[in-house]
């Protein structure tokens, strides 16, 4: 008997535990970076009596480079959180190793090699970034829990803000079906954008990873109507913007900035005590002070001892979330090119910002197109003649400038996409696809290269990998790119990023960093390399910053682009990079205003200041023909006519001032 009875104790206890070893409930999120399918997101959760608990499986693979993670994270039965272990990549850049276990009032954390204990405040939430979803789920439900609580602290730092903010209705399996929309403000740069169904399981997140690029996860069943939330995000992000903006002045719809040093920068002059004047949105004149009289009725602005001069451009941008319309305009960058995004994203900002329902910079968009394969980026790929040319032809009536090429397309389908661009009135800048050089992508038509490391990798190199520039092939190589006009955009500040020491003061490079939002300062915080690594690579940088210089020289178009970095003020640091290579303040500034809008088509409407040209000008303290870093000091920002003061502007996406 007491035998039977033992063996009936062990058969319930190992029934017991086989049955906390079957989860409970399970999902998939499939993840994606400019809408692609790459990766996907497992769940399990299995009960306990006193816990629950959440295994996460993370992996996607961008561009040839696994980003695995796994996660487990343990709570309460109301969802109050015991313990998150996360181990693994955020990014082809970045990884985490975090352990983080809750007891009482206090916790213990292990975060990479620095281990601490200490006291936990209310509301508080283990959460190490964007990733993975399903942490961000049981944070949703932790938060109705505590009744919708204004901030949750998160752990190891920081705290965020969660906000319903509306239903949306969308049409599914020929249905009508609502999700509910939440953003989250503290755990990104900005804001990320979620939406559960009505039992409140997480349907869709739109991010940003940790190198910055925007990210989707999506419920697995829900993945056809990804493009429409991506679409109305957009629109909902410069909604946001546009209620909290300040008003503009009423008025006549005339300006007067008097008094200040106005650039010509076609010549690189200025000339003292101007009065510039604005109306309805163009330059109605460019005059003396003491022989123009102020237009009656216009608002002035008094300009006295600052300079006046064109918005900025970024030849190189990448329009990841809402908030680098702000970011820029505050920077007193009014035009930027999109180097690949999103159709209906970048679409719906554009309209958003040109019909006055968004805050930001005019927007040039360069269509992406790349081939299929491992290392491909995008959605838009073409592998044939017909892929191609349908490509193009879609984005010229979708009213895209441009378009940009990227490193998977293959050679005979280049000059297909070059050939169609043409006819069609476009031009096509890019990466060198993979097995090309610049030379035969230049042959196939290409007509602008984004990076100057396709340049870099003609010349001839010199044993510490610096370049020779004497040698004849360098020669050869620059004369190429001179005959055949083909415009470079070298981003620079991007590898000067990339490979700086991360040991280094990174006020240096940038002298407001602690100005940025605090997710951005923690980003790239880490950015860079060990000192060895840097060192190895130094002369290389240094050789690349060199062939601005040997490139402007030679009369090849230079444009300046920054491909992200710090937002907006990426912008000064590469026009200070140009000046280091060599270029005066002058012939730098001409990279971030004519010379761009001359390579677009568009320098009888904007890129300098002269009667008739649109309205895009900014006004800083100091003078930048005589000291690059003055243009650092913008004070005030016109755009299409509108003034903005870019201290409010900053604040609006997190900016301290």
């Amino acid at each position: 008997m007491k035998n039977l009875l033992s063996f009936f104790l062990l058969l319930c206890a190992i029934t017991t535990a086989n049955a906390q070893d079957i989860p409970a409930d399970s999902g998939v999120f499939l993840l994606h970076k400019f809408e692609q399918h790459i990766g996907k997101e497992t769940y399990k959760v299995y009960n306990y009596k006193d816990s629950k608990k959440y295994v996460v499986d993370f992996k996607f693979t961008d561009r040839g480079h696994p980003v695995p993670l796994k996660a487990t994270l343990r709570v309460n039965p109301v969802a109050d959180p015991l313990e998150l272990v996360i181990k693994g990549s955020t990014s082809r850049f970045s990884a985490v190793d975090d352990s983080i276990k809750i007891k009482g009032s206090s916790v213990f954390m292990r975060v990479n090699d620095s281990s601490y204990t200490k006291a936990i405040k209310p509301f508080t939430f283990p959460i190490t970034g964007y990733s993975p979803a399903t942490v961000q789920q049981v944070l949703l439900q932790y938060w109705n829990n505590k009744k919708q609580p204004a901030s949750i602290n998160t752990l190891p730092y920081g705290a965020l803000q969660i906000k319903k903010t509306g239903v949306d209705e969308l049409t599914f399996n020929s249905k009508k079906i609502t999700f509910n929309r939440y953003t989250i403000s503290g755990l990104i740069w900005g804001n990320e954008l979620l939406w559960t169904d009505n039992a409140g399981k997480l349907v869709c997140i739109l991010t940003i990873d940790a190198e910055g690029d925007k990210t989707e996860m999506m419920r697995e069943q829900y993945e056809i109507l990804l493009p429409e939330l991506i679409k109305r995000a957009a629109g909902y992000g410069m909604e946001a913007f546009a209620k909290v903006a300040p008003k503009q002045k009423a008025g006549s719809g005339i300006i007067a900035i008097k008094g200040g040093n106005i650039v010509d920068v076609e010549t690189g002059f200025a000339f003292p005590n101007g009065v510039l004047v604005v109306k309805n949105g163009k330059i109605a004149g460019v005059h003396k002070a003491y022989t123009y009289p102020i237009p009656k009725g216009a608002q002035v602005i008094d300009a006295t001892g600052k300079t006046i001069m064109p918005g900025l451009w970024d030849m190189h941008a990448h329009f990841e979330q809402t908030e680098w319309g702000p970011a820029y305009l505050a920077a007193g960058v009014t035009t930027v090119r999109d180097c690949g995004n999103e159709l209906g994203f970048i679409d719906a900002i554009q309209k958003a910002i040109d019909s006055g329902k968004g805050i930001g910079p005019k927007i040039l968009m360069a269509g992406i197109i790349d081939g299929k394969g491992p290392m491909s980026l995008g959605i838009i790929q073409a592998d044939t003649k017909e892929e191609a040319i349908k490509a193009v032809d879609n984005y010229k009536a979708r009213g895209f400038d441009q378009i940009k090429v990227y490193s998977s397309v293959k050679p005979a389908i280049l000059k297909v996409i070059c050939d169609e661009a043409h006819k069609v009135g476009l031009t096509v800048t890019g990466h060198i696809p993979s097995g090309m050089t610049l030379k035969s992508a230049v042959d196939s038509g290409l007509n602008m290269v984004n990076h100057v490391q396709y340049v870099y990798s003609l010349m001839k190199k010199n044993k510490d990998r610096s370049v020779n520039f004497e040698d004849s092939v360098s020669v050869a190589a620059i004369k190429f790119i001179k005959d055949h006009n083909t415009v470079i955009d070298p981003t620079i500040g991007v590898y000067e990023l990339a490979f700086r020491n991360v040991k280094d003061d990174i006020t240096k490079m940038e002298p407001a960093f602690y100005t940025l939002p605090l997710p951005l300062q923690t980003q790239f915080k880490t950015t860079g390399e060990d000192s060895a690594s840097a060192a190895t690579r130094r002369p290389m940088l240094n050789s690349m910053r060199q062939l601005v210089k040997t490139l402007y020289d030679a009369g090849v178009p230079i444009v300046a682009g920054t491909d992200m970095g710090f937002p907006g003020f990426s912008v000064y640091r590469e026009l200070e990079l140009y000046v280091e290579a060599g270029l005066t303040p002058a012939q730098a500034i001409k990279t971030g205003t004519i010379i761009p809008a001359q390579v677009m088509g568009l320098d009888k409407k904007t890129g300098s200041i002269a009667t008739g040209k649109n309205a895009d000008i900014i006004i800083v303290d100091g003078n930048p023909l005589n000291n690059i870093r003055d243009i650092r000091n913008v004070r005030v920002v016109i755009k299409a006519g509108k003034v903005y003061d870019p201290s409010t502007v900053h604040k609006m996406v997190g900016f301290s001032k």
